[in-house]
Parts: structure tokens; sequence; C-alpha cells
């Protein structure tokens, strides 16, 4: 069955990514209206969390907000679909970096790097950086269900020198690269809400106490990689704009968990600048308040 879903979709996917992107933001634009108007998508799910970071914010604000997430939305989703054909100097073209040499000199001091992004503007070119760097690239990702769509998008990735690691199996490879002396980056999104029963530690983000993934800097410390936040800014539809902070070159010397809270606070200027390019469909919120911070 998966496989028959794979070949049903999949031609339809590889056939959307030929087009034009302005073809394809039209369709952005249709399915804006759908997902928001008729479907509803998780739209209470968005204004709920919109509502907790933002309650200074009128009902009105809020909407607004929420409306312009839904635009931006449908257009990674679009993006995500361009991934499978866009060349590498179109890609270029719409995905820079203001610092890349910033990289570039932790690479000459053969320092291996932890890179903790944010489902936040679009995530998923950031893939095309490592066309720019000598690094061995890594993405920390989750396992698709269908492993027609897993190997397919793989391989996509892999055109971008980028290989696609599952969760449970980064700390292997990690320790691998750090036994044979190879020269890696690894990338998280660091946002993401891990399970009560995992949760090492609790932090303040967008005022609320939620608990907070703290495996990147646990890889970090343990290997002593540098560890660097990227945050993206869109410019305008379509083209995006990278910058990246140098969070600590040495993290044993920080107390454990400063590295994560200095990557939230990062985040957290993005979010309060443009609030509606954060991935509010996420139920980042689900945990609040069921702990407190630790000490």
């Amino acid at each position: 069955m998966q496989f028959l879903v794979f070949i049903l979709v999949y031609p339809f996917i590889w056939l959307w990514s030929l087009l034009p992107f302005r073809i394809l933001y039209f369709i952005s634009d249709c399915f804006y209206y759908l997902v928001y108007y008729i479907i509803g998508y998780r739209k209470k799910t968005v204004i709920y969390n919109l509502t907790l970071a933002f309650p200074q914010k009128s009902a009105q604000e809020i909407k607004a907000i929420a409306k312009k997430f839904y635009r931006h939305f449908t257009d990674v989703f679009i993006e995500m679909i361009k991934s499978f054909t866009i060349s590498e100097k179109t890609i270029l073209k719409r995905y820079t970096f203001t610092n890349i040499e910033l990289l570039q000199q932790l690479e000459a001091k053969h320092k291996s790097i932890v890179l903790i992004g944010s489902h936040y503007a679009n995530w998923e070119w950031v893939f095309c950086l490592n066309l720019l760097v000598n690094y061995k690239g890594y993405a920390v990702f989750k396992k698709l269900k269908n492993p027609y769509f897993d190997k397919k998008i793989r391989e996509t990735r892999g055109r971008f020198h980028t290989s696609l690691i599952p969760t449970k199996k980064i700390f292997e490879v990690v320790e691998n690269n750090a036994n044979e002396n190879t020269l890696s980056m690894y990338g998280f999104l660091g946002d993401q809400s891990p399970k009560l029963n995992k949760a090492h530690h609790w932090s303040m983000f967008l005022g609320i106490t939620v608990p907070v993934y703290t495996g990147a800097e646990v890889l970090a410390k343990k290997h002593n990689l540098a560890v660097v936040s990227f945050q993206t800014q869109k410019v305008k539809r379509g083209y995006y704009q990278t910058n990246f902070k140098l969070l600590a070159e040495n993290p044993n010397d920080f107390n454990d968990y400063d590295i994560t809270d200095f990557y939230l606070k990062e985040l957290e200027k993005s979010i309060y600048k443009a609030p509606q390019y954060y991935f509010w469909t996420h139920k980042r919120f689900k945990h609040k308040d069921k702990n407190q911070p630790s000490t």
C-alpha cells in the first residue's frame, strides 16, 4: 500500500516542482484560501499559540498575524515541493547567507559544528549551505513512515551534499565521525517539544514555561563541537537571508543548558520582529506550566 501511494502521488509532486515560481505561488494563493477559510487547518491551535505568546495584542491583531502566517505556511509548502527539482544556481540565488565566513573560520580551525535552527521562515532550503563549505553535512530528521518517500527526500537533500540522519542514529554518527576526526556539521531544529518523560530542562520561551530539547547541546559538550545558531529572515516572497551566530566555540566552558537558552533568546528576537513567519501550527505549548524551570 505504501508503494502504491508513492507511485500515485510522487509523479504529481515531481511535475509540480517543475513549474515556474510564479505559477507555484499562484497555487499557494489558492491553497491559502482553502486551508484558512475552508478547511481551517489547525486554526484553533494557531490562534491559541499566538494569544499565549502575545497576550498584549487584541483579538483583531492576533487574527491579522494568523492570516499572514497561513499565507507564509502555504508558500513554504510549495517551496518544499520545488526542492525536488530546484537547481543549485536557483536555490543559491534565493537563499543567501550574510556571514558564511563565520563557518569558514571554524572550518579552518578543523572545528566541527552543531548548527541549530528553528521552524521559522524557510528552514528547508538551508541544506544548500553544504554547497558553500567543506564540512560533511548532516541534518537530523524524523524518519517518514512511508519508506519510499523517505528515500526520495534523502536523495533530494543528497543532491546538495546533505545526509539526513534519523534522530535515533545521530549519537552514533557523531561518535563515529569524532573517532575518525571527520570535519562535520550537524543541523538540528531546536524548537521542538520533547516528551515529558524526556524533558531535562525547562525554560521561558515567549514568556511561557516549556520543556526544551537539549540533545544538540548534549552532543556538543560530549564531543567539544562548536555551537552556531542560524536565523533566517524572509526578504520577500521566495527569497530568504540567513545569518549565523556563534553561541559557543568551546561548549564545556558554559553551564549546562546555558547554550540552549542562548539559542531560544535568538529565536525569540526573530519571532517578536516578524511573528507571521514562525510555524504556529505546532503544539509548542502543550506542556506549559507542567513543571518548573531547572535551578
